[in-house]
């Protein structure tokens, strides 16, 4: 691989606007996602994180600016196709079906990223490596003990896991986490963190979330997202001691 394809490797995102008629929501943003990159992307309620991800995921369509995924411009793609090329996302609130299970979840996964879904119901034998990919997810996730229990009788932290098991089983290259902690109990979001640490290396991961001692034990690097424009970025360390980031978002006792 050259050093221009080494450069390009990854997601970019170049001047990156949307507006709904007279209101700009994202003005401007520039953000990298390389190989085996650790970004969070925090802001108040209303700073356009959400509509970030859309714009990124191909569910909503940019007014001006350019998303190159490894140098190719991805910026008309649809959504469905980005997820064939590896962007996927997860969302803020849980979509699973209650009736199936974790394992039931990840494996259709697995056939939806062939093509196959429609032999969802065919028999385990008919596709032992998929039934061995799911196992080894599940065991990854730490879902193992809870792979044939449906979604919607496991603890909400644990529906979260699945999530994520789901969003691996499509092999993802760039990972959107949308506030994966999102109403888990303070009790169970040690699972959340646990189970992102595990993440491949070589995947970038863009995380999206409020919750800032996940953020802060997570990232390598922060982007503060205000009004959709970028205020600030840097590395964790920076972004705590930045003023304008403690009055706006932080709060003047956080992290020191």
């Amino acid at each position: 691989m050259s050093a221009q394809e080494i450069d390009a490797a990854g997601l970019s995102v170049r001047n990156l606007n949307k507006r709904f008629g007279g209101l700009t929501v994202a003005s401007d943003l520039n953000v990298d996602l390389p190989p085996g990159s650790r970004t969070a992307l925090i802001g108040p309620n209303g700073a356009g994180k959400t509509t970030f991800a859309g714009l990124v995921t191909g569910i909503l369509p940019p007014s001006s600016g350019t998303i190159m995924l490894d140098g190719e411009d991805i910026t008309r793609l649809s959504a469905a196709r980005r997820v064939k090329r590896g962007i996927v996302r997860t969302f803020q609130i849980t979509t699973l079906l209650k009736a199936m299970t974790p394992r039931e979840h990840i494996r259709l996964a697995i056939l939806e990223r062939r093509n196959l879904g429609w032999r969802m119901f065919s028999g385990a034998s008919d596709f032992r490596d998929v039934e061995s990919e799911a196992a080894s997810i599940l065991e990854q996730l730490i879902l193992r003990e809870d792979a044939d229990r449906r979604v919607d009788r496991l603890p909400y932290g644990k529906q979260r896991l699945v999530e994520i098991a789901i969003a691996l089983a499509l092999r993802p290259r760039i990972l959107l986490l949308d506030e994966p902690a999102a109403g888990v109990p303070s009790g169970e979001s040690g699972v959340i963190i646990d189970a992102i640490r595990t993440l491949p290396e070589d995947l970038a991961v863009l995380i999206i979330e409020h919750d800032m001692d996940l953020v802060f034990s997570f990232a390598k690097r922060i982007v503060v997202l205000v009004s959709g424009a970028i205020l600030t970025e840097g590395e964790p360390g920076e972004i705590a001691a930045d003023p304008r980031v403690r009055a706006l978002y932080l709060g003047e006792e956080a992290h020191g």
